[in-house]
């Protein structure tokens, strides 16, 4: 009877030791052996736009740190909300990542779609910038003043290019109609850059871009940046005018602009995200990609975790009111 009960004791130490022993192993291939394939980053937006510029020399850098291909593609459409929804159906396993804009902050309130960051996690926040209204460089227009002004006496032969509703020229275009009143003709595209390049070829009047996506159009001399949204003058730009000195009461909805980040599913493992964030990060702070945050003026954040979850939650209240003072949002 000793044996038997010696013997039992024994089976259920080492079951228990082998238990133990393949949860351990399991914690740790999670943490190691991620990632052992190829990883599909999708970019909201169209190629050449704003989000792609800035995510694709990051991913190639952050793709070193991992040892293995992060594949770009573009999913334009629907204000970003198709390539939102087609990671939001992929698996939770972090072999799918979200590389994206603001836009999806907003989509519930804007109806677009019933997915928001809430529905992600957000594995790197690049940064923020500063916009502007920008026209093409033999525009009849020559100040901000001077198209609100003849929108007024005619909106609908005052086109604004834009990216559909919750793109940055739709919710500007918000702004500016509480300010001065104005309303105008808004032609949708599917990028920044198809919007921008509708404002070069003269199919319309003007957009509103972010420095990083027209400042070489602007140096070369095709594109005119009329007056920038911030409060303070912009040191890529200290020749433009800042919308406060033509209409102070854009003061109230001022800072404010786009942001870019890397993001997967919500239940993606946490250990996963995390390694992907640490990639990422250090991806970001290499002296090449510090140059080209430089170059396209982005103010770099270099969030994760907590601290990214925050910027966004204090950016999306910061828009709903200002939309809903604008009238955009009732």
């Amino acid at each position: 009877m000793k044996k038997f009960l010696l013997s039992i004791l024994i089976f259920t130490c080492i079951s228990a030791s082998l238990l133990t022993g393949c949860a351990s192993t399991k914690d740790l291939s999670i943490e190691t052996a991620f990632p052992s394939k190829n990883i599909n980053g999708v970019v909201q937006w169209g190629a050449g736009g704003g989000t792609d510029s800035l995510v694709r020399p990051l991913s190639a850098l952050a793709e070193k740190n991992l040892g293995i291909s992060i594949v770009v593609q573009n999913m334009a459409g629907g204000t970003g909300s198709i390539a939102t929804q087609y990671i939001f159906d992929a698996p939770t396993d972090g072999y799918n990542l979200l590389m994206g804009a603001e836009n999806p902050s907003m989509y519930k309130e804007l109806g677009i779609s019933e997915l928001t960051y809430d529905d992600f996690d957000c594995v790197f926040l690049i940064g923020d910038e500063t916009v502007g209204i920008v026209v093409g460089s033999d525009s009849r227009f020559k100040t901000f003043t001077e198209i609100v002004e003849a929108a007024k006496v005619d909106p609908s032969k005052i086109k604004l290019s834009t990216t559909g509703k919750g793109g940055l020229p739709w919710t500007v275009a918000a702004y500016i109609t509480d300010v001065t009143g104005a309303t105008f003709n808004q032609i949708p595209y599917d990028s920044d850059a198809a919007a921008r390049m509708a404002v070069l070829n003269g199919e319309c009047d003007f957009t509103v871009a972010k420095i990083q996506a027209g400042i070489g159009d602007y140096k070369a001399g095709t594109l005119k940046f009329l007056s920038m949204l911030s409060k303070e003058k912009v040191e890529a730009l200290p020749e433009v005018s800042l919308v406060v000195d033509e209409y102070p009461a854009f003061d109230e909805y001022l800072p404010w602009g786009s942001f870019y980040g890397v993001f997967v599913k919500k239940g993606t493992d946490a250990a996963v995200t995390q390694k992907l964030g640490t990639a990422f990060k250090e991806a970001s702070l290499d002296k090449s990609y510090t140059e080209i945050l430089k170059n396209f003026n982005v103010n770099y954040l270099g969030l994760t975790g907590d601290e990214a979850k925050s910027y966004i939650s204090t950016w999306k209240k910061n828009t709903v009111d200002a939309l809903k003072k604008s009238g955009a949002l009732k």
